[in-house]
């Protein structure tokens, strides 16, 4: 049957045959549109499984769920530079990707300048041992000999020589003509520039390390979204059968234009190294913002088209109201009433697709096509009707019979 089709007068409809139907005008209580008001009986209510739950008041404090990736901690991550030139003598086993410990040897190389130097650093510790110690204004250790080594020992930094390597000097009395290149940190090797006999330029990145023991989780949180996210809130995660806890950050978030969203920074502890970088994990943020109580709506009553948004209300005796409202935020499984709504007010919540189409056929302009009536030669054939909601319940309703034509 064709909804657009209708008749003043009963008869069968002149496209498919079919019987039609009336729809009766019933009574509206004052000021309402009998447009816009639809009726329907117990027995249809539950054929289309209608159910209506009170318009309420809730809390907005609900948690919000976010993607995040994790990342090293800028300030826990070290480039190895050269200090000097030269070329690589020894390498170890420590390619990209793996763990190091703290003053683990990574690699040497020999620089011609050296010798010279931990040579001249030794004279300076022996001087320096030898010369007395003197006490006078602040009790300031004044001697040629301390300002000796401290130049021989800043001599030493400049060529690259790290301090794990200067006490090692210090107690062996050995001079060295290589660099050896010590890890600063337990950490993560994120890339190596160099292999073995490799010549080096001053300058060069040998290593760059980041220490895990603390790291960033990045995540993405929309537009609609920022207002819960601020800094100080704490988030929590699971990974590996482990509880994570992270805190967002005071750093302020950097907005990406092309997806519209915020990239905030969360930071945790990562005990055991069982986080690394470029993983993705589920975030589950706390919201501390928001109102404790406004009233609110089952998601599943709203019909969004997009520009509006429209619920069905309960106006009692069978009768339901297409109303538009004004929607806030979301909350799970609740949407935030700005407007439309008061507290009290049954919405239909299952069943509502089935109004609105009835609310959409009722609302149809008659077709041109079939305005015009039969030839006179022949039966009178009227234009077809709109089956309503109301009509349904005065139908004979037998078993397997729905949809089907007398």
């Amino acid at each position: 049957m064709h909804p657009q089709t209708r008749s003043a007068k009963p008869g069968k409809a002149v496209d498919c045959g079919m019987d039609l139907e009336p729809v009766y005008a019933e009574a509206q209580p004052p000021g309402q549109s009998p447009t816009n008001i639809i009726h329907l009986s117990d027995s249809v209510a539950r054929m289309i499984g209608l159910r209506t739950e009170s318009v309420r008041r809730a809390s907005l404090s609900q948690g919000l769920r976010l993607s995040g990736r994790i990342a090293a901690d800028d300030a826990r991550q070290y480039r190895i530079i050269a200090g000097s030139d030269g070329w690589v003598r020894h390498l170890g086993q420590n390619s990209a990707g793996t763990m190091v410990q703290k003053n683990e040897m990574l690699a040497s190389y020999y620089t011609s300048n050296l010798l010279g130097a931990s040579q001249s650093f030794l004279y300076a510790v022996s001087a320096n041992e030898q010369s007395p110690t003197l006490g006078g204004y602040g009790g300031l250790q004044k001697g040629s000999g301390s300002l000796s080594l401290q130049v021989a020992t800043d001599s030493l930094r400049v060529l690259g020589m790290s301090e794990h390597q200067i006490e090692t000097l210090k107690t062996s009395r050995e001079a060295t003509p290589e660099i050896q290149v010590y890890s600063p940190a337990n950490g993560f090797v994120v890339s190596r520039t160099v292999s073995p006999e490799q010549r080096l330029d001053r300058g060069v990145e040998l290593y760059r390390i980041a220490d895990l023991s603390h790291v960033w989780v990045l995540a993405q949180v929309f537009e609609k979204d920022y207002a819960i996210v601020k800094p100080g809130i704490m988030a929590g995660f699971h990974y590996a059968g482990r509880e994570f806890h992270a805190r967002m950050s005071n750093a302020l978030p950097q907005f990406d234009a092309q997806s519209r969203t915020f990239r905030a920074r969360f930071e945790v502890d990562n005990p055991g190294i069982v986080l690394r970088p470029d993983m993705f994990v589920d975030l589950e943020v706390g919201s501390d913002a928001g109102d404790s109580d406004v009233l609110a709506v089952a998601a599943d009553a709203v019909l969004n088209s997009g520009r509006t948004s429209v619920v069905y209300v309960d106006l009692g005796e069978g009768r339901y109201e297409p109303r538009l409202i004004q929607t806030g935020r979301h909350m799970g499984q609740m949407v935030e009433v700005a407007s439309g709504l008061k507290e009290g007010d049954r919405v239909v919540v299952g069943g509502n697709f089935m109004l609105d189409s009835e609310s959409r056929l009722r609302n149809v302009p008659p077709s041109q096509e079939t305005a015009t009536m039969a030839s006179p030669k022949q039966q009178p054939k009227p234009q077809a009707m709109a089956v309503s909601a109301a009509s349904m319940d005065a139908m004979p309703m037998e078993p397997g019979s729905m949809g089907r034509s007398k």
